[in-house]
């Protein structure tokens, strides 16, 4: 029997704001080096990736929230109760804590290549300082200041479409390469391993286990069919708005590369990129490009933290206080800084990292949300389970083409 919590009936504005805090995933550093690096060497040729996984991402956030507003269970926990033994919750984490150092990784270097374009910081010194502030937004993350927490990170995100919408401003897309670059088509096998990051760095494993908690700490947990169906319609709302804001931005990064970087030398790495659009656009657009790309790390790390600590309370029922987590997650990325290792290609590998988490969430989420015994009236109705079978084959697929290659080469 689930524990009820009964809130007072709230407007349907006030209930928005778990989609946001997820989408931030969507727009992580990760995102601006597959983007640019796909706009800058192929022009609009991989667009319809990102139209395709924000569709994905639209569709697998639903139920991802859907199967905490009606069971009260987060993703990690309900796959913990269909593991058999000890070994599988420690094997599944384990490769969801793989995931999630990728995520972080990303996001650490994202943060430090900003603050090294803004001020000059050398990256290891910028990758501290965004885990510092990281952690001093996770501080907002509990269950007493959720709706703080998710004015900050709503904030951030505001900032982020500001900073990369900036350059299409003032130099709009040609439509019809845009249009063009809707037809699905793929060019070789860079373009296999770029679109298996961009789909990575779209559809994120830790956003997928995120958003079943978030709802839960926003919105308690209820039994009341009423209610959960009210709370249903608002999630979908909060969830398309959230993830069409975040796919504008990801699909505006490829096109500003597309636009105003293709066929400059250096724009394969965020720092030649930030550079060219200094000398497209001028320096007040690469400015807001790299406030952009700081509020992106910032924001995203925090809430790869909040998805860490959640993923491992779920499985392996352990508690660690995020700030703690924050300090030891953020070691490895100021490692990597610090040796020198190139901060782009680190990225834009993190991206190809994720992609390969991605079916070990999509298919249990799948399954639970279409098992009637779990979910009651509310399970999937046909539709949606055509549709993530769709999702699922989809991204497996790209995923053993990239193994292929990666092994085989491209022949």
């Amino acid at each position: 029997m689930l524990e009820t919590t009964k809130k007072p009936r709230a407007p349907r504005a006030m209930l928005l704001g778990p989609a946001f805090v997820a989408a931030i995933a969507y727009v992580d550093p990760g995102n601006v080096a597959a983007n640019l690096t796909a706009g800058a060497k192929y022009g609009y040729l991989l667009v319809w990736v990102l139209v395709v996984a924000n569709v994905i991402a639209v569709l697998i956030q639903y139920q991802s929230a859907k199967l905490g507003v009606v069971t009260g269970r987060t993703l990690p926990q309900t796959v913990a109760t269909s593991l058999r033994g000890r070994r599988a919750r420690l094997a599944y984490w384990g490769q969801a804590e793989v995931v999630a150092a990728a995520t972080d990784l990303a996001e650490v270097v994202g943060g430090a290549i900003a603050l090294k374009l803004l001020f000059g910081l050398p990256l290891w010194i910028g990758g501290l300082i965004v885990g510092v502030v990281s952690m001093l937004v996770l501080t907002l993350a509990d269950r007493q200041r959720q709706q703080r927490f998710e004015t900050v990170v709503i904030g951030l995100l505001c900032i982020i479409v500001v900073g990369f919408l900036s350059g299409l401003a003032v130099n709009p897309p040609d439509v019809g390469g845009l249009l063009n670059g809707m037809i699905p088509r793929l060019d070789g096998g860079e373009t296999v391993l770029l679109a298996a990051s961009m789909l990575g760095a779209t559809v994120m494993p830790h956003a997928i286990y995120l958003h079943s908690g978030l709802v839960i700490d926003r919105h308690g947990r209820s039994e009341d069919p009423g209610r959960i169906a009210r709370l249903l319609r608002v999630t979908r709302i909060d969830v398309v708005v959230a993830l069409v804001i975040a796919g504008t931005v990801n699909i505006a990064l490829l096109v500003l590369a597309a636009t105003s970087l293709m066929g400059k030398e250096g724009t394969d790495t965020i720092e030649g990129a930030h550079a060219a659009v200094g000398s497209a656009l001028g320096p007040v657009v690469a400015a807001l490009f790299a406030i952009g790309l700081l509020a992106s790390g910032i924001a995203s790390t925090s809430v790869g933290s909040y998805a860490g600590g959640m993923i491992m309370e779920g499985l392996l029922n352990i508690r660690i206080p995020m700030v703690v987590r924050r300090s030891a997650t953020l070691v490895p990325a100021v490692v990597i800084l610090a040796v020198g290792v190139d901060p782009t290609w680190a990225l834009i590998v993190s991206q190809a990292v994720l992609s390969f988490g991605i079916p070990f969430a999509l298919i249990p989420l799948r399954r639970f949300t279409a098992d009637r015994s779990r979910m009651g009236e509310f399970a999937d109705g046909r539709a949606l389970r055509l549709a993530s079978a769709a999702a699922v084959a989809l991204v497996v697929a790209l995923n053993i083409t990239l193994l292929v290659l990666m092994f085989v080469g491209d022949t």
